[in-house]
């Protein structure tokens, strides 16, 4: 009764807002307000035309306040003295079968309005799992993006908000921390989608979709009081255009003239594009869920991106786990072990363990110089050797050394065997970075290469339209291990990167550390690199993180004294065919069911703290199955890396209990 009397309101607004029928396109010339509902008619985003602004329900209950947006281009407010040519509706529906993702199916279903202004509009969209809305020009030649006002407006001071911060545009590898709405300082910090927060009893994941030659979209909190002070806006903030860069190489110490690490921008021009005069922006994505747990099932980013083209193949993309070197020094042996002899082993160990590549991360080649080979490291050897035994190479290289040349290097290692790249150190997020991202992924898909945007932000939409995007970075992942452990709780870190990172996507934490230490303990090191928590926690997040390219950190070596539990996480799936959220929220715990084929996994971890963690086998649908289980040992407060495995008769809608240490966690697998 609920969900019927909401769907009749959201009918009825959409009927007193548009004046909208049953038919696909329907107009209303003195309309001021445009609305789209969701199918089930829970979630409702309202435009209104004059100011143009949005608001965003849930429910009946407003989680976005009514907001200004507003786009400029060429000099001139696309809103000012716009005349409003009428509004059309109509449905999305159907289903599309997916091969690099967390399902294996994504439901398209959603109502969309569009605010015609001639040449330019607005689209709104609603899904079940949330709202957007985007601006649309078609104005034929070139123009110039000056700027787009795209805030947010949270209707209460006293909501609960999770935000990465930082002084700089893209590099999205900070901590989480939890504020009332009211309290983010204005102090021009720059917030990092997704942003969270939690109003009204409903949690919003804000974040984007379809990010194509276009800045990255992020927040900071304005100086406006809104509401008598119960309103708390965000204002957008976008990189401009570069209007100098310079190379830099070493570790920020050289100045070059080609190559180097990064490609930094000195000054930025007053505009964000120059861009094509008929294009469609990105969307701004409102996750809308009750129960922060329910974030991880969320599809809008990947059902509101482009697909790939129609006549593209992207079947060749072969998702996997990696052994990497950098992590573990080469084996635990420093620089000394970067040689032919040590990538030898790696290649042997990942074709022993059904592992599916092997990384060569930065010393392959000589310093920021991908052109010349390490004197100690046969290149071409060691894809060779690779390739007979069925590992493929994937080959770090900075973007400074790839940018500007990106299909000659495509071309090059391509004809020498390697199967993809990992592109390092962008740190930027401004529309020059977008279109590399796009023109690189697009050179790799000729070639059937792979990559891995390390050093990047956030995925927002771009790995459907090129599946042969395996990951990105944008987290404070499990390298920041190596060299140092801040003080900060890392548990809680690892907690809110599941709810807040990977509701954009796929992400390069990089899991699976054997050295697992005491909370407090651990100060880092650069040669035999441990983690915090336990080591179910690490088997844990196998499962948990999503990553079509799942870098496995640790050595071989260490590896080779664990086998037993390198073995179940070597075999946990990269790519999915469903997901369930469990239970938790983003303060304490986290818990999944994933399923691939036949097999379902679950797996929890939780913060700092102790805690009994119980799951619902409902997932499982009837039945009995078998469960094989790694869970905390109950000395694990004091030793990590132990471990309780175990093998027990398990009957689906079942609830099972488990006892998770601090920084803990547990993984099971299911089978029939």
């Amino acid at each position: 009764m609920i969900k019927k009397n909401i769907l009749v309101m959201a009918v009825t607004a959409l009927v007193t807002f548009i004046v909208a029928g049953c038919c696909d396109h329907c107009c209303a010339k003195k309309a001021s307000v445009a609305v789209a509902g969701s199918p089930d008619g829970r979630n409702i985003i309202k435009l209104s035309l004059k100011p143009l602004a949005y608001e965003v329900f849930r429910d009946g209950v407003a989680v976005v306040a009514k907001t200004p947006i507003g786009m400029k281009i060429d000099g001139k407010c696309l809103s000012q003295d716009a005349e409003l040519n009428g509004i059309s509706v109509k449905k999305r529906s159907g289903k599309i079968s997916t091969s690099v993702y967390k399902k294996a199916q994504v439901d398209l279903s959603a109502n969309e309005t569009f605010a015609d202004f001639g040449d330019w509009g607005v689209r709104l969209v609603a899904r079940n799992d949330g709202v957007a809305y985007r601006f649309e020009i078609s104005k034929g030649a070139e123009v110039t993006v000056d700027c787009e006002k795209a805030a947010l407006t949270i209707p209460d001071a006293e909501a609960a908000v999770w935000a990465n911060k930082s002084k700089h545009f893209g590099c999205e590898e900070t901590v989480a921390q939890k504020y009332k709405a009211g309290d983010v300082k204005t102090s021009g910090d720059i917030i990092y989608m997704p942003f969270a927060y939690k109003v009204g009893g409903k949690v919003v994941a804000v974040t984007e979709s379809n990010v194509l030659d276009y800045p990255i979209w992020n927040l900071t909190r304005t100086n406006t009081t809104l509401c008598c002070g119960k309103e708390v806006r965000f204002d957008s903030l976008f990189a401009g255009a570069p209007k100098g860069v310079k190379r830099i190489g070493g570790w920020g110490e050289e100045t070059l003239e080609k190559g180097g690490r990064w490609v930094r921008v000195t000054k930025y021009d007053d505009y964000l594009v120059k861009t094509s005069g008929s294009r469609t922006f990105p969307w701004r994505t409102f996750i809308l869920v009750d129960d922060a747990s329910k974030l991880c099932e969320a599809d809008i980013v990947y059902a509101l991106a482009d697909g790939a083209a129609a006549d593209s193949d992207f079947s060749w993309v072969k998702p996997g786990k990696v052994a990497w070197d950098w992590w573990n020094a080469f084996d635990n042996q420093g620089n000394n072990g970067c040689n032919t002899k040590t990538y030898l082993r790696f290649v042997d160990f990942a074709a022993k363990t059904g592992v599916e590549y092997v990384i060569l991360d930065e010393g392959w080649s000589e310093k920021l110089n991908i052109w010349k080979f390490h004197p100690n490291v046969d290149v071409p050897a060691i894809i060779d050797y690779a390739n007979k035994k069925g590992v493929g190479i994937i080959l770090w290289m900075a973007w400074a050394q790839v940018y500007g040349e990106e299909d000659k290097v495509v071309e090059h290692f391509s004809k020498l065997g390697a199967k993809g790249f990992k592109v390092d150190f962008m740190d930027r997020g401004d529309g020059e970075v977008t279109r590399f991202l796009e023109k690189f992924a697009s050179s790799c898909a000729k070639h059937k290469m792979l990559v891995d945007y390390h050093g990047a932000y956030r995925p927002a939409g771009m790995q459907r339209k090129y599946p042969n995007i395996l990951n990105y970075e944008g987290v404070h992942g499990l390298e920041q291990m190596k060299w140092f452990y801040n003080g900060y709780d890392f548990m809680d870190n690892d907690i809110k990167v599941y709810y807040l990172r990977m509701t954009a996507g796929p992400m390069d934490y990089t899991p699976g550390a054997m050295d697992n230490y005491v909370i407090g303990k651990y100060k880092g090191h650069t040669v035999n690199p441990g983690s915090v928590g336990t080591r179910c926690r690490q088997m844990a997040m196998m499962a948990m993180y999503e990553a079509p390219l799942q870098m496995l950190c640790d050595s071989p070596t260490k590896y080779e004294k664990n086998m037993e539990s390198f073995k179940f996480m070597a075999e946990t799936p990269v790519v999915w065919d469903d997901t369930i959220g469990l239970g938790g929220d983003i303060d304490t715990y986290a818990a999944v069911a994933r399923r691939k084929g036949d097999v379902w996994y679950a797996a929890a971890m939780t913060d700092s703290n102790e805690r009994e963690i119980v799951i619902d086998t409902a997932f499982l649908g009837s039945g009995e199955w078998k469960a094989e289980i790694f869970r905390d040992a109950p000395e694990c407060n004091v030793e990590p890396s132990k471990y309780i495995h175990e093998t027990k008769s398990v009957k689906a809608n079942e609830k099972m209990t488990f006892k998770a240490a601090k920084g803990g966690g547990f993984v099971v697998r299911f089978t029939k």
